[in-house]
């Protein structure tokens, strides 16, 4: 008997499949393949690149809403009253919310429909981002609250769609395709600056900004909605056979695994130093540069709103400049050396964080030296000095933003290759967790803290105001040092994680780990291919 069958929530993908002669061919035009059947699975190229960039084109939003306060922070901090230490904490409500949610999203995306996951994402981010723009003064904690819901929403995407992209490319296309999708962190990030600082300075009132993101948030739904399939897990390394019809690991073995994985471990202890030092620049640079060109007696302190956008403007072109160099090149770097040296990524990684510090450092302790250096005392100023120039720290700040930047995509090439496809969206998600609670969740507050402790020690002047901000940053380049440790442990294990990683995917044991990993290799990733509950 016969009997027409199709699996449905699939449409996207598996309604491909090589029909004979090579041709593509509708599933669902022969009899159901038994559970243990291999089924042929296939995407037209063009369909894949589609995905990728509607894929690439929301994480750009994603980390827009990311920034889009930083950019507009001084607007914000004078219509609600905020202090800069409660100012920090608005970062680290955001990040907090999301990092509590980022494992209940990785545990969603390993096991149910990814596509849902991202869309749900979505509408929390939008609809949390356009009500905060109506909240009124008076109830400055329910503006608190909203972030941290658009910080729930940007979980679900961050933890998803890196494991989508690695079901739909492999190898050399992987890595090009992910150098893509992690441009999006800092032009995303600058764009969320600019987009703040524009539509301040053109309607005069910062919530707009606010208001206008849900529109393009929108079209991505859509597109996500018509364009993306959701893969099998683990389809691009199976060269287009998904196989059925295995038991499924429990999240807790996942954690275990990942536990062991020591490239997984180490690469993620150097996110979280990345994470650090993004989180505490990248929220505190715009009212830095502020500062400092009010010191510099080159801009009148802000009293009223809406305060001079410049700066946020400012930093966000060199966000977007430093980022899209430094994605380029760190992936493009990392694909070439890999061809001579198969621990290239991690290595690549902790080369451009271990000279990143001294940049950040040099950066930070020339500042207050060419400053100081170049003021000459005038009686009549209140704050005391008048500059005479300096840019040394600026090239230094520049540099270092552009090595960090070269990691983005390199890290995430590291987990695809080192974790099995199953346990993909449970390593995303652990990995944002950790780098998150003891990264950026904590750096904008302390940063701030610190500040405000060493403001409260000084003279109440804008010269001790931006000198106080400025050596609260110090502690981020020592941070990013142990980040650049971090990674060299990973290149001791790469090779070994990524043999053990096929090996599992493949069913075939590694040899040094069968007698002492036999069992939970069994259980997290069987040779009979995809659980039941993958899509």
């Amino acid at each position: 008997m016969s009997a027409e069958c199709g699996e449905p929530g699939h449409e996207g993908l598996q309604g491909w499949s090589p029909g004979p002669g090579g041709h593509s061919g509708a599933m669902g035009s022969g009899p159901c393949p038994s559970p243990s059947t291999p089924t042929p699975w296939s995407l037209p190229r063009w369909r894949a690149y589609v995905a990728a960039a509607v894929l690439c084109y929301i994480n750009l939003l994603n980390y827009m809403n990311w920034f889009i306060i930083a950019g507009v922070l001084l607007d914000v901090q004078k219509f609600f009253q905020i202090s800069d230490s409660n100012a920090g904490l608005l970062q680290t409500v955001f990040v907090g919310c999301l990092l509590l949610s980022a494992p209940v999203f990785g545990y969603l995306g390993d096991r149910h429909s990814r596509k849902v996951t991202l869309s749900l994402g979505i509408l929390l981010w939008s609809g949390a981002g356009l009500s905060s723009s109506f909240i009124s003064p008076r109830y400055s904690w329910l503006f608190f609250l909203s972030r941290g819901v658009v910080g729930t929403g940007t979980a679900s995407y961050s933890t998803t769609a890196p494991t989508v992209l690695g079901d739909l490319f492999v190898r050399d296309q992987r890595t090009r395709v992910l150098a893509i999708f992690y441009i999006c962190i800092p032009v995303g990030s600058g764009l969320g600056y600019v987009l703040g600082s524009a539509v301040t300075e053109l309607t005069g009132n910062w919530r707009w900004a606010l208001r206008i993101m849900p529109c393009l948030e929108a079209v991505a739904l859509i597109l996500l909605i018509v364009l993306v399939p959701d893969p099998p897990r683990g389809a691009a390394e199976k060269q287009g056979v998904v196989t059925v019809g295995g038991p499924r690991s429990t999240w807790c073995e996942d954690v275990r695994y990942l536990g062991r994985n020591w490239s997984f471990v180490g690469s993620t202890l150097g996110v979280t130093a990345m994470a650090f030092v993004t989180g505490a620049l990248g929220f505190w640079a715009p009212k830095f540069l502020f500062e400092a060109r009010v010191v510099h007696g080159l801009q009148l302190p802000c009293f009223r709103e809406p305060c001079n956008s410049q700066d946020s403007l400012i930093f966000g072109v060199l966000t977007v400049v430093t980022g899209l160099v430094g994605v380029i090149l760190g992936a493009e770097a990392s694909r070439r050396y890999k061809k001579v040296n198969p621990r290239a990524e991690p290595l690549i990684c902790a080369a451009s964080l271990l000279a990143a510090a001294p940049c950040l450092y040099l950066a930070l302790i020339l500042a207050p030296t060419t400053l100081l250096a170049s003021y000459s005392r005038c009686p009549s100023e209140e704050k005391g000095f008048v500059p005479r120039g300096g840019t040394e720290p600026k090239v230094f700040l520049a540099l270092g933003e552009l090595l960090l930047s070269c990691n983005w995509a390199v890290v995430a090439d590291i987990l695809l290759s080192v974790v099995v496809p199953r346990c993909r969206g449970t390593a995303e998600a652990l990995q944002i967790t950790v780098g998150h609670i003891l990264g950026d969740a904590g750096s904008p507050y302390l940063t701030g803290l610190i500040s405000s402790a060493l403001r409260a020690a000084r003279p109440d002047s804008y010269l001790q105001r931006f000198l106080s901000l400025q050596q609260s940053f110090l502690c981020c380049a020592f941070v990013i040092a142990l980040g650049g440790g971090c990674f060299l442990l990973t290149a001791l294990h790469l090779e070994r994680d990524q043999a053990q990683a096929q090996a599992r995917q493949t069913g075939i044991p590694d040899s040094k780990d069968v007698h002492s990993e036999a069992m939970e290799s069994q259980c997290l990733l069987p040779s009979t291919g995809a659980s039941p509950e993958d899509p």
